[in-house]
């Protein structure tokens, strides 16, 4: 017995696999209730070529300012953009603080459970797709109601929480920052099926994800997006570490380590907080929720902190996370303390670079007795001075860079934004073969059957000539997979 996918994508899958991978997939099995819709929402029918075949709903506040900021919320499976904006709590704070809300909404057409296809190479790729219908919503968020293209932001629960992941790699240039909600790391079904990235989890170093990010959109040069984390610690639908995976791929997008600059427990329910700074501001966060399960967490009141509502399921009374979401995004009028210490050095530069070194600048930092230098988030210098050469480094490789001012006594202070450089000469060789001929040739191991991309480790499937990989060598002797990626 066979199911054909929905026309856009073609192809055939077994119903049975199709039906029970997109009924778990992503906090499912729930059903959508036929309760009165308490927030207002406006249908937009034309907003563009929409490739991906989404709807487009929008929550316009009563008294909606010039320019707003947009926020993109991203539903749950099997639910909808009524049932999201009436749960999450994210309307309250629209209404509050004046900002637009546009809630793409998927169908059973495109995914048997309403899922996001956030694992499909069809619409988790810029320029296409699902994630391509969202970025028309945006635009269109513009040039109908007047947004600011310099204050967007997107979050998204479950296979929402994975497409927001999609969303900020694939569009860095349109969205400043994002929230993830019980997700996934980007590009994480590039090497292994869905369910594995769902639970256990899939382990890849922080240089692996941050690739992936960058491999989204690899001429793209400007600031990268800042990253919320939102995770319960007791989801069985998508494994805790998740939340560990997407910290590691975020903060080597921005050129940090994976120790948290501060900690900190909030709300009334003591969730953990972890947050990395960069710019002398929060760029990535993480936060633990305790005792709660699969969902979006919300504290249903009529308090300046409570919102949402709990009457459908996978709506967890916990926290308002939707204010500290709104928080993160700059949206409150609040905003974290000052970090204390030296501030971040500004106008971090490349300057130059050969095969194998980088050259760098910044500004002086009043009262800097030194700089610290890091590389892809590890410590690499101590330079005295604003400028500093980075040697010893791979042929053809890219690296992401920020630099600290350190005070007499060797405190650091907060780092700077991340750039990002490349070293010449040598550049990525690619090879597409079967697993067999991989490893015959060696570019991949093989162990009790199974195939491995050498050196990133990369699970390839099984060793015979029937599964086929693109493996990317870069550097020398290292080889990474990047099916569909590889220039």
């Amino acid at each position: 017995m066979s199911l054909r996918r929905s026309p856009r994508h073609g192809g055939a899958v077994s119903a049975a696999r199709l039906v029970a991978v997109l009924a778990v997939l992503l906090g499912c099995l729930w059903s959508v209730p036929a309760a009165h819709a308490a927030v207002p929402l406006e249908r937009v029918t034309s907003f563009g070529s929409n490739p991906g075949s989404l709807a487009m709903y929008v929550h316009r506040p009563a008294s909606l300012p010039v320019n707003p900021a947009v926020v993109v919320a991203l539903h749950g499976c099997t639910q909808s953009a009524q049932v999201y904006a009436d749960n999450s709590g994210l309307a309250t704070f629209a209404d509050r603080h004046g900002f637009l809300l546009v809630l793409p909404q998927t169908t059973a057409a495109n995914n048997a459970s309403s899922c996001f296809n956030w694992f499909q190479a069809a619409d988790n790729r810029r320029g296409q797709g699902e994630a391509a219908s969202v970025r028309q919503m945006v635009a269109h968020a513009e040039s109908a109601y007047g947004a600011d293209p310099s204050r967007t932001f997107v979050t998204g629960l479950s296979a929402g929480g994975a497409m927001t992941a999609v969303m900020l790699a694939a569009y860095p240039d349109v969205f400043e920052a994002g929230a993830v909600i019980a997700g996934i790391p980007y590009d994480c079904t590039r090497d292994t099926g869905p369910f594995t990235c769902m639970s256990p989890g899939t382990d890849r170093t922080p240089a692996v994800w941050a690739q992936r990010v960058r491999d989204a959109y690899p001429s793209y040069t400007g600031p990268w997006p800042r990253v919320a984390i939102w995770h319960g610690d007791d989801d069985t639908t998508v494994a805790p570490m998740n939340a560990r995976e997407l910290r590691d791929q975020w903060t080597a997008v921005h050129g940090l380590g994976q120790v948290p600059d501060r900690t900190a427990v909030i709300g009334p329910n003591g969730t953990r907080r972890e947050q990395y700074l960069g710019g002398g501001e929060a760029v990535v966060e993480v936060n633990r929720v305790p005792a709660i399960g699969h969902g979006t967490p919300v504290d249903p009141g009529g308090g300046t902190e409570q919102c949402g509502a709990t009457g459908t399921p996978h709506f967890i009374d916990s926290i308002c996370s939707s204010l500290w979401v709104s928080e993160f995004f700059g949206l409150t009028g609040g905003g974290d303390p000052d970090p204390g210490g030296l501030p971040a050095p500004a106008g971090l530069v490349v300057t130059g670079a050969d095969d194998r070194s980088v050259s760098l600048r910044w500004d002086a930092v009043d009262g800097a007795a030194g700089y610290a230098l890091y590389r892809d988030g590890v410590r690499v210098a101590a330079p005295a001075g604003t400028a500093f050469t980075d040697t010893g480094l791979a042929p053809g490789s890219t690296y992401a860079y920020s630099v600290a001012a350190r005070d007499a006594q060797g405190a650091e202070g907060a780092r700077s934004g991340a750039v990002t450089a490349s070293t010449t000469g040598q550049t990525a060789a690619c090879w597409t073969s079967s697993n067999y001929a991989h490893v015959q040739a060696g570019r991949a191991t093989t162990s009790g059957g199974h195939a491995y991309a050498k050196g990133a480790g990369q699970y390839m499937g099984l060793n015979n000539t029937f599964v086929t990989h693109t493996l990317k060598e870069s550097p020398a002797g290292y080889f990474v997979l990047a099916d569909g990626s590889c220039p």
